[in-house]
């Protein structure tokens, strides 16, 4: 068995500490993205017992992404070419997330990696007063820090849902 070296590395080019949490976010989604590298597109639409498809919560990470960034951290109007990825609102009307059919992995991969080089962009100039700064909205105040911290467990939460739908479709 290879000896590994498990252990957290800034990103370069970033102050130390976010440069952490980032790394951090990047890992979780350098395990999605590698656990789905050989999904078949028809996976990724496939409804098991009215849970969300694979395809919907991949559409639903990148939206949530994006919505944090611009609505919490920079408290601005979105980029206009990272809203046109997003078609269809995060919710129906119902309340559950939209479903999000007809999309290879390759598409999905594409959004997912549009919204995190423009995140990531945002925090490169970042320091540690501003990363700690509240950004007072009108429901909540809430620091770039507390965002990161949140998309990496909205993430983690659901690559294990992800992979458990995965592990069931593909025994069918």
């Amino acid at each position: 068995m290879e000896r590994r070296s498990l252990q957290m590395t800034p990103l370069p080019e970033y102050e130390e500490e976010i440069g952490r949490w980032l790394w951090a976010l990047e890992d979780i989604r350098s395990t999605l993205i590698t656990g789905l590298k050989d999904a078949d597109w028809r996976i990724l639409d496939t409804k098991i017992d009215e849970r969300q498809t694979i395809g919907s919560l991949l559409y639903h990470i990148a939206l949530i992404e994006a919505d944090w960034l611009y609505e919490e951290v920079l408290c601005s109007e979105w980029d206009p070419l990272i809203r046109l990825l997003f078609p269809l609102n995060v919710r129906s009307e119902d309340g559950s997330l939209t479903h999000f059919e007809g999309e290879s992995i390759e598409e999905h991969v594409y959004r997912l990696d549009m919204v995190r080089e423009v995140f990531l962009s945002h925090f490169l100039s970042m320091d540690l007063t501003d990363w700690r700064t509240s950004r007072v909205l009108e429901k909540y105040d809430v620091t770039p820090e507390w965002v990161v911290y949140h998309l990496i467990e909205h993430e983690s939460h659901h690559r294990g849902q992800i992979f458990q739908m995965l592990r069931e479709l593909q025994r069918k």
